[in-house]
């Protein structure tokens, strides 16, 4: 188990951007060697036949029908555009 010390608290901490008092550095050193110890524990599980899963809880996607359709009610949806001419969307020009 790697052990940090103080120094390497002092450094990490500079590099951090994290304002840590003298006499803090020793707790700091400490935590950060606590962090380390766990991670080498995580590294020491065997993962070998367990699939990657974003949760814990088993969800499926609800997914629709991927068919063609005519967009529903054209004029519905044209209500709601700001300028609609001849049944399209409207827009100013930007290039000239």
């Amino acid at each position: 188990m790697a052990e940090i010390d103080t120094e390497t608290a002092r450094r990490v901490a500079h590099l951090a951007r994290i304002a840590v008092a003298e006499a803090d550095l020793p707790a700091l050193a400490a935590e950060l060697s606590g962090i380390l110890a766990f991670m080498e524990e995580l590294n020491a599980v065997d993962v070998g036949g367990v699939e990657p899963m974003v949760s814990v809880t088993p969800m499926r996607l609800r997914r629709r029908a991927d068919a063609v359709t005519d967009g529903g009610d054209p004029a519905a949806i044209l209500a709601n555009a700001p300028d609609a001419r001849e049944g399209y969307f409207a827009v100013p020009k930007v290039v000239e």
